[in-house]
């Protein structure tokens, strides 16, 4: 590493961390330095931030509280205030597959996190946990369409979670890490061995994991209206500022849920692009930071805690920082930038309550689940080393419909007994099936366009159930998602760079639509039918009507 780069990857950064270069929350960018507008050359870098769990009313909640890279991406990208993961269970992993690929889950067939990136056949690499890799993933995503076109073309992926690394990227064997036992790894899918640079970073990274490190407001007591010590918050613990990082061992693990394991991902990923030469050619190369801690202290406090308010004045300042970082680094001028989200959050019932809503309130089947396989269990036998009810999860039921109908069982019978049970609820918005969801207006109806873009063909499921709003799905953690309401799917959606013109835009959009719109800017086809649409309305000239070509080349080949 350079001694430039030295100085911007970790002494910037690192006092960024530290509060030193915020002060009392001064601007960490120069406010006056600009994103570029517009430009007529081919990107040879395109950056995407996917925030975990970033709500879109947190842009306009915190506005005026702004100084860094949020704010700048406000300024002079195009801002689209209604943009939403089109689908249901809204949660990381389908999320992150979405975002590049372009496509919902019922076609990346990504559509919840335990059937997203585990694989025993790709352990990692120096360190310990469950194996990785990009194998359920179907189909192709942006890099893809990238790499089909140049070859030599690059991409950088790093998260602190595994599948958010992955699954943003698709199924190529890139520059993949992520954060696991207190260090930046990656598995044998992509690697054999860690590269010099990582286990340098690694070791450099230590002392910002030093226990009984503090989290103080960045900010005076008075910048935050959200009340500081909430009982119902964190379980009940550590509900009140300053937050410690436990002392030994313990801070390593209890790191990931601090605000500087952001800090972190974006100095790895900085020095990750020098590393891997990023952005040098004529052609794109790709850059994808997936930033997890909004999510972990979100489930943790809620998004109407002062612990996420004070997580998004960090982020932001953060973002500045890195952007001010690689603009020197790389030409800016060749370069864009998209956000957004891979889902939103429900806030806990005691806080909806504590906001008004007081029929707000967790939700459990979990006594009509255990009558339901007891029934299934008496009248079929015994599923032998399964259970003939897979698993019912996030109001999804899904079942071995197959095995079941071989043992002479009327399953839709059992189904609708079930579905008559679930009803009841008076947290239950309404109780759909294949066939029920099949016969709605999806143009009109969210509900089920949401739970059709989420559910792959063959999955044989059952029953989805959608709760109300601010009711949430019973379990661990305070704050929730994973459902198709808004409070879920309602994301930040922003596109910054040459050939975007900025502005804000509020008609409906989907994050499959971020995909096929970078791809123009790109200069790249999709290599298969995708579920967004490019966003002309947010293109300069030249690129407005490339993107409205090609439509029109496509639409004639479909007919």
């Amino acid at each position: 590493m350079t001694p430039a780069f030295a100085r911007l990857a970790g002494a910037a950064l690192l006092a960024v961390a530290a509060g030193a270069a915020v002060g009392a929350g001064g601007p960490a960018t120069d406010p006056g330095q600009r994103l570029p507008a517009q430009g007529r050359s081919t990107p040879s870098l395109i950056v995407v931030f996917i925030v975990d769990q970033m709500r879109a009313d947190y842009l306009e909640r915190f506005r005026s509280q702004l100084t860094g890279g949020l704010r700048r991406l406000l300024q002079d990208g195009a801002v689209f205030t209604e943009a939403y993961q089109d689908h249901a269970m809204t949660m990381t992993a389908p999320g992150q597959a979405t975002v590049l690929s372009g496509r919902n889950p019922y076609s990346t067939e990504i559509f919840r996190n335990a059937e997203g990136v585990q694989d025993g056949r790709a352990p990692l690499l120096e360190v310990r946990g469950p194996g990785a890799s990009p194998r359920r993933f179907r189909g192709t995503s942006l890099f893809d369409w990238i790499a089909a076109r140049d070859p030599a073309a690059r991409a950088l992926s790093v998260s602190r979670k595994d599948r958010s690394a992955i699954l943003s990227l698709g199924r190529a064997r890139q520059a993949v890490y992520w954060y696991q036992g207190g260090q930046f790894t990656t598995s044998r899918y992509y690697a054999d061995s860690l590269p010099a640079w990582v286990r340098s970073f690694n070791a450099r990274a230590v002392r910002a994991r030093a226990p009984g490190r503090v989290w103080n407001p960045l900010l005076p007591a008075s910048a935050y209206p959200e009340p500081d010590s909430v009982t119902f918050e964190n379980g009940g613990r550590d509900v009140a500022f300053p937050h410690r990082l436990p002392d030994g061992g313990e801070a390593v693990h209890a790191f990931v849920r601090f605000p500087w394991m952001d800090w972190l991902t974006l100095a790895f990923a900085l020095e990750g692009v020098e590393r891997q030469g990023l952005g040098r050619g004529p052609g794109p190369d790709l850059a994808l930071v997936s930033l997890a801690a909004t999510d972990d202290i979100g489930h943790a406090f809620g998004p109407n805690s002062r612990e996420i308010h004070d997580q998004i004045l960090r982020l932001d300042r953060w973002l500045g920082m890195f952007l001010d970082s690689l603009g020197r680094l790389r030409d800016p001028r060749r370069m864009v930038v998209a956000l957004t989200a891979d889902h939103g959050v429900t806030p806990s019932p005691e806080d909806a309550r504590a906001h008004g809503d007081r029929a707000a309130r967790s939700v459990s089947f979990a006594s009509e689940v255990r009558a339901l396989r007891r029934a299934l269990a008496e009248r079929a036998g015994r599923a032998g080393p399964g259970d003939w009810v897979r698993y019912f999860e996030m109001g999804l039921l899904v079942m071995d419909r197959v095995g079941l109908e071989a043992r002479g069982v009327n399953v839709d019978s059992v189904v609708e007994a079930f579905a008559a049970r679930v009803r009841r609820s008076p947290a239950v918005l309404r109780v759909d099936t294949r066939r029920s969801l099949a016969a709605r207006d999806t143009a009109v109806d969210w509900v089920a366009r949401r739970w059709l873009n989420a559910l792959p063909p063959l999955l044989p499921a059952e029953l989805m159930v959608t709760l109300r709003p601010n009711m949430r799905w019973d379990g661990g953690g305070d704050a929730k998602h994973g459902q198709p309401t808004d409070a879920d799917a309602h994301v930040p959606l922003i596109l910054a760079g040459p050939g975007i013109r900025r502005g804000t835009y509020g008609a409906r959009v989907s994050v499959a639509d971020i995909a096929p719109t970078l791809a123009v800017l790109a200069g790249v086809p999709p290599l298969e039918r995708v579920d967004g649409r490019v966003l002309r309305e947010a293109l300069t000239g030249r690129e407005a009507v490339g993107a409205a070509a090609r439509a029109r080349r496509s639409a004639t080949r479909e007919r």
